[in-house]
């Protein structure tokens, strides 16, 4: 989107220069200015107010442009020469003009009369022009010395010839090449200007009024399920861009608004389940030892299992804030004391296989403890009821527990972390524990794997990053 928008800006950039070119050489075509100096604008402003006398006399009659002209530039001088020799001076004529003109300046159009460049005394303007008092021959200048100058004076002039045919007409055909020339010799450094111009500031300035959208595009790519509640900024957002951001953060706050009250809900069914399995527990227990009571114990232990594993998906909820530093063996150690009993009465035995020493992580102790005891869990449901559950911990910060089951085939090693996923449908487990134990883990920035070998069984590893 940015390259587009430099583009098109260069080419209407590049559009507009050619067309206001077209327009001011169109308006000079029909205008058919004539810019004029200060000296032949003296000129100018005398032609009309020339005439002669009843008697014939010339006469300069003050007209209303006359005057003007003489308000702007008080200094102006004139000479008014007929072909009589009669004349009419006005002003400080300089010494140098009150002379008799020579027969060049009798013939000539128009001049322009210049001195020395170290002369002080100022150039001056001739025309031979037709007037009310006839044919006359003006000689003007705005200033009687050089030294009447104020500050700064620049004088550009231009004279342009057309070729002109036998009859005096122009010539347009042989003048259009030198024409062309000419206008590229005076547009070519222009256009390259504005060009190299576009070019280097239009990309800046598109990058920088969209640096806001990028940064906004990178924070965006970064909410996950953890951040959902971010709100992407509007401060640098361009401001047709700002409705779309504020559509979005209004749909990740609705998201976030119903995953939390789809979590409230899991956590309410959860705390309501837990009572009627307790009571049905507390009565199953005083039910007379028989086969049928055991297996219907077994399936109360089942729900009160899937109530807790529900609520520890609510676990997950807590914020990072709750991290403290905890001895990966203590922690493993109070987890195998935990589930040695309930270890024992399925045909197990448990062991406990420590470090050197502590090994310390920086974590959410209870959320470890609900990630391993989910582990434990699953080894006495799947391990095949005989042999040894062992929970080891290594100085590298990992947690390892092993059973002498049936093992996980290396084909169904990944899917075994989706939820509710269970590699035999009729068997005691919900689906849940290793896909908590994963998502525990990698919130602490550790991953859970499950490892091949030759022992028998499987083994299930927790890796988290040790203090150090």
């Amino acid at each position: 989107m940015q390259w587009v928008l430099v583009r098109r800006l260069i080419l209407l950039q590049a559009a507009m220069l050619a067309i206001f070119i077209a327009l001011c050489a169109a308006a000079l075509w029909v205008a058919n200015p004539r810019l004029l100096v200060d000296n032949e604008a003296a000129v100018a402003a005398l032609k009309d107010a020339i005439d002669r006398n009843s008697d014939g006399t010339l006469v300069v009659h003050e007209t209303e442009e006359l005057r003007h002209f003489r308000e702007s530039f008080p200094h102006a001088w004139y000479i008014v020469r007929d072909r009589t020799g009669q004349s009419i001076r006005s002003g400080a004529v300089p010494d140098v003009y009150t002379g008799t003109p020579g027969a060049l300046l009798d013939s000539v159009d128009h001049a322009t009369l210049e001195l020395a460049r170290d002369d002080l005394r100022p150039e001056a303007y001739v025309e031979n022009t037709s007037t009310k008092a006839g044919p006359v021959q003006i000689i003007a200048a705005t200033r009687s010395s050089r030294e009447q100058t104020d500050g700064l004076e620049i004088n550009i002039s231009a004279t342009i010839d057309v070729a002109r045919n036998p009859d005096g007409s122009r010539s347009w055909q042989r003048a259009l090449p030198a024409l062309a020339l000419v206008l590229a010799i005076l547009l070519l450094p222009i256009v390259v200007v504005m060009g190299v111009t576009t070019l280097v500031t239009t990309p800046a300035v598109v990058r920088r009024s969209f640096a806001g959208l990028v940064d906004t595009a990178d924070q965006a790519a970064r909410i996950d399920i953890n951040t959902r509640g971010m709100q992407l900024p509007l401060q640098r957002v361009p401001q047709e861009i700002a409705p779309l951001v504020q559509a979005f953060n209004q749909t990740l706050a609705r998201l976030a608004h119903g995953y939390d009250r789809h979590n409230r809900f899991l956590t309410d069914a959860a705390h309501e389940l837990r009572t009627p399995i307790a009571i049905l527990r507390t009565r199953a227990e005083l039910l007379t030892r028989e086969p049928q009571s055991e297996r219907l114990l077994q399936d109360i232990e089942r729900l009160s299992h899937l109530a807790q594993q529900l609520l520890d998906h609510q676990m997950l909820e807590r914020p990072a804030d709750e991290r403290r530093s905890i001895d990966l063996t203590e922690l493993g150690r109070r987890v195998a004391a935990d589930f040695a009993p309930l270890a024992i009465e399925a045909g197990y035995d448990l062991a406990f296989e420590p470090p050197g020493g502590p090994v310390h992580v920086e974590a959410n102790g209870s959320q470890i403890e609900r990630a391993l005891a989910n582990l434990v869990r699953n080894a006495i449901d799947h391990g095949g009821g005989s042999g040894t559950i062992t929970v080891a911990v290594d100085d590298s910060g990992g947690i390892e527990v092993r059973d002498e089951g049936p093992g996980i085939p290396p084909a169904e090693r990944e899917n075994v972390f989706q939820p509710f996923y269970r590699l035999q449908p009729q068997s005691r487990g919900a689906g849940l524990g290793l896909n908590l134990a994963r998502q525990i883990a990698e919130l602490h920035g550790g991953t859970v794997r499950i490892l091949g070998g030759p022992e028998r069984g499987a083994r299930v590893r927790i890796e988290l990053p040790v203090r150090r």
